[in-house]
């Protein structure tokens, strides 16, 4: 049978208040009646309702998450995957509970307002930064606890963590150059997305340092990350231009590209993506790829939301991940370009 608070209670010889008080270990309650309350709860075997005592404190102990697409499209992107690893790690350690939403650019507004008003989750975590983000600017004005993977445009005392995006991308474009590629193509996607802007801020930056100007016809936006914007971006960019390597925002990205050149016999160009998936590794000839490490992104933007939430004084509003390049076939910065 099942051992209640009511149990504790007569056991022990107070009222159930009382239990309720040691189990949140209230200053009001003596240090003899809460060795006893606990001796008696340890002996009985009694197992705390977890959601009454967080609805007690005004807490769920529940984190929110905010993934920037559809179901189908997240389970077929595995640094999403990485970066629910971290995060998970994090809550487990902590005793958080996880609750993730999906939002598109349709209704993601309608999510987080959801999210906000019906106290189902204590803060949430963003997958994406936008320029002139409304989503960053609802929860700080509501002052709702969050976290957001990726550099907002204005800091402004928000909680978030990410790469260097500019430096990733200027420091690869340098080593390209350095290794003879003067032509290089950069195909990205979601251009009002933060991590876009910073890594075509880097890529035209390189470019100016080392006296190669800017070439529109080398560089291409689509709309998703995903390998039909690398096969159309590709096809558009070889359609004015020939590059002789080829930066790819995201690893699908860079799957779409390696697919047509697999396609079109397209043997002699770099082609290098970011994140590090599977995806890359498992392709003929395997992609190249930036690591980001999505599971210490995941990891310390849990931290930062949790020691908020548990007024755990930080040191620093946003923390920097670090990054390397794995290189693998389609890497051919050994070879000189001239």
């Amino acid at each position: 049978m099942k051992i209640t608070i009511n149990d504790v209670a007569k056991a022990a010889g107070v009222s159930k208040a009382t239990v309720s008080r040691v189990l949140s270990n209230s200053e009001r309650i003596s240090d003899d009646t809460k060795r006893k309350v606990n001796d008696v709860i340890k002996n009985m075997g009694y197992i705390p309702n977890a959601t009454a005592r967080n609805l007690a404190k005004n807490s769920t102990k529940t984190i929110g998450i905010v993934i920037p697409m559809d179901a189908g499209s997240y389970f077929y992107n595995d640094f999403y995957i990485k970066l629910m690893q971290g995060i998970s790690s994090l809550a487990q350690k902590k005793g958080y509970y996880i609750m993730y939403a999906f939002g598109n650019d349709k209704d993601e507004d309608k999510v987080i307002k959801d999210l906000c008003s019906k106290g189902v989750v204590d803060g949430i975590i963003m997958l994406k930064t936008e320029q002139d983000d409304k989503t960053i600017n609802y929860l700080a004005d509501r002052k709702f606890p969050f976290v957001v993977i990726g550099k907002p445009l204005e800091d402004n005392n928000v909680l978030w963590v990410d790469n260097d995006n500019f430096k990733i991308a200027y420091d690869l474009v340098c080593e390209l150059i350095k290794n003879g590629h003067k032509k290089i193509c950069f195909i990205g996607a979601q251009e009002k997305w933060m991590v876009y802007q910073e890594r075509i801020k880097g890529y035209k930056k390189a470019l100016e340092d080392n006296n190669i100007q800017y070439d529109t016809n080398l560089v291409y936006c689509g709309e998703e990350f995903s390998d039909e914007t690398g096969l159309a971006g590709i096809k558009e960019v070889l359609s004015k231009s020939d590059p002789t390597a080829v930066i790819a925002i995201d690893d699908l990205v860079a799957v779409g590209i390696n697919k047509y050149f697999n396609m079109n016999s397209i043997r002699d160009k770099a082609l290098i993506g970011f994140n590090n998936t599977m995806l890359a590794n498992y392709q003929a000839p395997s992609i190249s790829s930036v690591e980001i490490y999505g599971d210490k992104l995941g990891y310390y933007a849990a931290e930062l939301l949790v020691n908020h939430l548990e007024k755990i004084d930080d040191a620093s509003n946003y923390k920097i991940i670090d990054s390397k390049i794995i290189y693998r076939q389609t890497y051919n910065s050994i070879i000189k370009r001239q």
